[in-house]
This record gives structure tokens, C-alpha cells and sequence, in this order.
């Protein structure tokens, strides 16, 4: 009997060996990889000289009592540090991404004194290298300036987030990273010109400088026409002066370009017009001047065109604006036009949203406005438009608040065609339609502008419309802030 119970163990342990093969063969991929490569790729060892590096480098920012050979024997094998990664190499292991932020619960955060280790650029194979809300402005701490030659042939992104103690110039020595594909320097403090070295950066995809202190001129040398790769510029919200290089326009292969909140310029150059593939353009809030560039209407890519909050002047153009069929948002907003609204541009199918307020615009608002098949928010206050608003009564229904067309002291609305729960805020009742016991009433005139928050909130608009290419951000939008106004 117990010679049979001891068969039926046995049967019931092979019989589960087989399932747990089984099982595992399904994790395998349709390449069918082998078992004993997989086991080399599970103990493939590691330089020592790379391991002591990596953990030098680490405590350089996470504290000198963080223990990396006690806590993590074997870094890129079955002990792996979180915000690291390693690939293999001729049967080696080697950090190739390293990411230090509080992104999650146990992600490598930096310590109070966090400071850059020499044996970061001993790091041969590293690719990515990233840093979140690590440099407060307790401990002000500069980009280094030297070295950065060891990760030439390697590094392809460099990221540094959130850091208000990030202080000093941005080094001229990175524009020797030939393999940088994506440098992203946002919201620290950093201050100095932008180098004209990072025109040297020729595989470069993204340059994103935004949310500092930087000044003086646009380097030209980021327009290189050899630079046939970069997609995004983003240098907003800090405080470069000059004009606008005309070798931008070289950018032949440039989707995004934010060069808002500076103290830029002079004219906007004519060679823009040669980005053929631009999706954004936002160069609000400058002092750019010359008036409203014809050529935006060659742009046919376009979906967010902003240049809110100069003293460009000049008039609308009369016709053309049909060849913008992709065009979502159109921010003209402050921007000193005068002349009419021509009609033509209710042939702007795709629009959501048009701000054309606080301008010198004069004459009717064409009724066809209303009919543009898109539109969630069009503002015209603060001009000397006149006449009668000829829009149905279902667009004010539909529109709310998102229509405004207060502070046009000659505009009027048919009160025989607008029940008065959607008159629009701030303008009278027509005086020829008007009953003479009836005094006439402005309504409430919001305090509200149309600029978009940010530039964010223009790149979020048309990622949510097309699925974008930044991944950064939320929409922030006017509408929102339009209606917080209102309420309160």
C-alpha cells in the first residue's frame, strides 16, 4: 500500500512538472529562444568598474549613507534598482538609463545636498539620463561643465525637470553630446544665453528650454539646415531678446515651434514661411511688430497659431484662409488689428477656437461666423465692431458665455430673435427694435480675456484633437478660466 502511494506521489509530481513546462513555454515569443540563453542573459555579470561607477553616481545624488552593494548586489539582474536600466552588451551588463525623481514610491529621490559624481561620465552605455524636483533652491547646483565628451558616442536624452536650485548657464560642452536626440531643460533656474554650441547637436529631436531665466539672442546656429530631424523647439517663458532668426526657417521638418513669453522682437521673418510641416506656432506675448505675416496662410499644417499680446497691427487678410483647413486655434487676440472681420473666414472648417478681442476692429460681425461647423469659443470684445448681431438664437444656446462680444459700443442684437435668458452679455438690444418703455440694458460684462493660460494648453489642444506628439501636459483651457471668471 504504501509502495502504491508512493507511485501516485511520484505520477502527481510529474505530471506537474509537465504543466510548469508547459507553462513557461508559453511565456516564450514566437522567436523561440532557448532555454540556456536564457539563463547566460539571468546571470551575465558586470564590470566592476561599472558597478562601482553606478553606485557612485547614485550616491552622489541620493545621500552618502545610501548602501548600493549592500541593498542591490546585482543592480541589473535580480536585485535592479527602480529608475535603472541595463542592457547587454557582448554578454555584459551595463546601465543604460538612469532616473532619479519621485516619480513613484520607491524611485531614487536626491538628497538635500545632492551633487553631480565624477563617475557619472564613467558610465560608458548610458542613454538616458533624467532628473525630477531633485536640486531645491536650498542647494543651488550648476549643470557640470566638463566631461561630457565620455558620453558622446551614447547619450541620447537629457532631462532635467522641476529643479529650482539647478542654477548657473547651460554648458556650452553639451553641444558635444553628438548623439543627443532630446534635451529638455524646463522650470529649473537656470540663466545666460542659450549656447549657439547646441547647433552642433545634428540628431537632436527636441529642444525644450522652457520656464527659465535665460536671455539675450536666439542663437542662429539652431536653424542649421542640416538639423532635417528636429521636431519641437520649445524656448518659452523666459527672457531672450533680439529678433527672430530668419534660419529657423531652415527647420524644414520642425512640428512645434513656442517661442512665447520672451521679450523677442521685430518682425516675424518671412523664411517661416518654409515650415511646411509646423502644427504649432506660438510666439505670444513678445513685442513682435510688422504686422500680421501673409505667409501663415501657405501654412497648411497649421492647428494652433498664436500671436496674442504683440503690437503686430495691421488688418485681417480679405481672402485665403481657406488653404488653413487643419487650423483648430486661432489666437489674435491684443495684437493691435484694425479694419474689418472679413467673411472669409468662416471658410475655416476646422476651427474651435477664434479670439480676435481687444483689437481696433471695426464694422459688421459677419453672420457666417456662426456657421463654422467646429467652433466652441469665438471672442470679439473690446473692439468698435457695429451693427446687429445677426447670429440664430441656437448659437448663443450652444455658445453661453464662450461667445463674447461686450465693449463694442456700436453693436446691438435683435431682442425680436433672442430670448433674453441667452442675450449676449454686455451689448444693448437694437434701437430700432427696441421698445421705447424699455430702457436699455449693457447686462453684465464679465472681466475675462481670451489669451490661453499657456503654452501648454495650446499643445494639449491639439494633441486632444489629433493625438499630439508632446505627451507633456493637460488642456488648460481659456474656456475654463473664461467661465471661473463668470461665476465668480
Amino acid at each position: 500500500m504504501g509502495a502504491a502511494r508512493g507511485r501516485r506521489v511520484l505520477a502527481l509530481g510529474l505530471a506537474l512538472l509537465v504543466v510548469l513546462r508547459a507553462c513557461s513555454g508559453q511565456g516564450e515569443d514566437g522567436g523561440g529562444s532557448d532555454a540556456p540563453a536564457a539563463a547566460a542573459t539571468a546571470t551575465a555579470p558586470m564590470e566592476e568598474k561599472e558597478r562601482a561607477a553606478l553606485y557612485a553616481a547614485i550616491e552622489g545624488f541620493v545621500g552618502k549613507g545610501w548602501n548600493g552593494s549592500g541593498l542591490y548586489p546585482d543592480p541589473c539582474g535580480w536585485s535592479p534598482i527602480q529608475g535603472v536600466s541595463c542592457d547587454l552588451f557582448n554578454g555584459l551588463w551595463y546601465p543604460t538609463a538612469i532616473s532619479i525623481g519621485p516619480v513613484l514610491d520607491n524611485s531614487l529621490q536626491c538628497a538635500p545636498d545632492a551633487r553631480f559624481s565624477p563617475q557619472l561620465f564613467d558610465l560608458r552605455r548610458l542613454r538616458t539620463l533624467s532628473f525630477y524636483s531633485c536640486f531645491p533652491a536650498s542647494n543651488p547646483t550648476a549643470i557640470p561643465a566638463a566631461s561630457w565628451e565620455k558620453l558622446s558616442g551614447s547619450l541620447e536624452t537629457l532631462e532635467f525637470r522641476t529643479n529650482p536650485g539647478l542654477a548657473g548657464v547651460i554648458p556650452a560642452s553639451l553641444g558635444r553630446l553628438a548623439s543627443l536626440q532630446s534635451l529638455v531643460l524646463v522650470e529649473n533656474n537656470l540663466t545666460g544665453p542659450v549656447p549657439a554650441e547646441l547647433g552642433a547637436l545634428l540628431k537632436l529631436r527636441r529642444l525644450v528650454l522652457s520656464g527659465n531665466g535665460l536671455s539675450g539672442p536666439i542663437p542662429a546656429t539652431l536653424g542649421n539646415a542640416r538639423h532635417d530631424e528636429l521636431l519641437i523647439v520649445d524656448l518659452s517663458k523666459n527672457h531672450l531678446t533680439g529678433s527672430l532668426p530668419s534660419s529657423l526657417g531652415g527647420l524644414r521638418g520642425l512640428l512645434k515651434m513656442d517661442l512665447s513669453n520672451n521679450l523677442l522682437q521685430g518682425s516675424i521673418p518671412p523664411e517661416l514661411g518654409g515650415l511646411r510641416n509646423l502644427t504649432l506656432l506660438d510666439l505670444r506675448n513678445n513685442s513682435l511688430t510688422g504686422g500680421l505675416p501673409q505667409f501663415v496662410q501657405g501654412m497648411a499644417s497649421l492647428q494652433d497659431l498664436l500671436l496674442s499680446s504683440n503690437p503686430l497691427g495691421g488688418s485681417l487678410p480679405p481672402s485665403g484662409w481657406e488653404a488653413l483647413g487643419d487650423l483648430a486655434t486661432l489666437d489674435l487676440s491684443n495684437i493691435g488689428l484694425t479694419g474689418a472681420i472679413p467673411e472669409s473666414m468662416a471658410a475655416l472648417a476646422g476651427l474651435r477656437f477664434l479670439a480676435l478681442d481687444h483689437n481696433r476692429l471695426t464694422g459688421p460681425v459677419p453672420a457666417r461666423l456662426a456657421q463654422l461647423p467646429n467652433i466652441g469659443a469665438l471672442y470679439l470684445n473690446g473692439n468698435n465692431l457695429t451693427g446687429a448681431l445677426e447670429f440664430a438664437p441656437g448659437f448663443y444656446q450652444r455658445m453661453g458665455r464662450r461667445f463674447a462680444s461686450w465693449d463694442n459700443p456700436g453693436l446691438c442684437y435683435n431682442v425680436a430673435a433672442v430670448d433674453a435668458a441667452h442675450a449676449p452679455s454686455g451689448v444693448v438690444v437694437c434701437k430700432d427694435l427696441q421698445e421705447p418703455s424699455v430702457p436699455q440694458d449693457r447686462g453684465r460684462k464679465p472681466e475675462a480675456s481670451s489669451s490661453l493660460v499657456a503654452s501648454s494648453s495650446a499643445v494639449g489642444f491639439s494633441a486632444a484633437r489629433g493625438g499630439g506628439f508632446w505627451s507633456m501636459v493637460a488642456v488648460q483651457g481659456t474656456v475654463a478660466a473664461f467661465l471661473l471668471s463668470v461665476l465668480l
